[in-house]
């Protein structure tokens, strides 16, 4: 992890500086470190752990997108939540997320996951975990990552103003309860997963009222077209 923190850009380092001696964040490092030593294949690779911060500086972002575990199947994670690398098969969730764009906005749905695009405009694509053990789907909750992203949120709701977060899902939507809707516009819709879509997800026209609420804060839209 130390190596990661390292190479972490330089936008976000003043905000997280103090965040890297806190015990919990030891305590993170030693697990990862000791899954290391038992050989468990982590995903993803250690390099990409904070691909979404360096993707997405801190003065760039304009929406987040949250989501709750790295995918833990084979040449899927790469550090942004929804997002799979080139020429992996689109995972349904995902799949249900670009339909709704296309309900929505008129987009065709593309033949990658790749989300680096969204990114790179201002789309923080954020997990609540930051890794997880290959095939074990939840394997490193609770060891420390969701504290650091709870203080990533806190940070952005306290620190920026005119943001437009995007909650999908009961996980998602209490992890973004500390957020101040006199500042930001919270949107809340049933999780994109296939067994929660039809509930509300598919109709919600996130997009859309993103780009509108970035455009009125004198912010340039989104081209959710743009994902790769």
């Amino acid at each position: 992890m130390q190596k990661s923190i390292k190479a972490l850009s330089s936008h976000w380092q003043p905000y997280f500086e103090s965040e890297w001696s806190r015990g919990y964040i030891k305590e993170l490092k030693q697990f990862l470190n000791e899954q290391k030593k038992q050989k468990a294949l982590i995903y993803p690779s250690e390099s990409e752990y904070f691909t979404a911060f360096n993707l997405t500086p801190f003065n760039k972002v304009k929406v987040v997108i949250l989501g709750q575990d790295p995918y833990h199947g084979e040449g899927q994670a790469h550090g942004l939540s929804f997002s799979v690398k080139p020429g992996v098969k689109i995972p349904p969730s995902l799949l249900n997320i670009y339909k709704e764009l296309r309900s929505d906005l008129g987009i065709e749905i593309p033949d990658s996951g790749f989300l680096a695009g969204w990114a790179k405009q201002g789309v923080l694509l954020l997990n609540a975990t930051l890794t997880v053990e290959a095939g074990k789907a939840g394997s490193h909750q609770n060891k420390g990552w969701e504290t650091f992203t709870d203080f990533v949120i806190n940070t952005l709701n306290e620190k920026k103003s005119g943001l437009v977060f995007m909650l999908w899902g009961s996980y998602a939507q209490k992890k973004g309860k500390v957020i101040n809707t006199d500042k930001h516009l919270v949107l809340k819709a049933p999780h994109p997963s296939p067994l929660s879509s039809y509930r509300g997800f598919f109709g919600c026209k996130h997009f859309s009222k993103a780009n509108e609420y970035l455009l009125e804060q004198g912010k340039a839209a989104i081209n959710w077209e743009k994902n790769s």
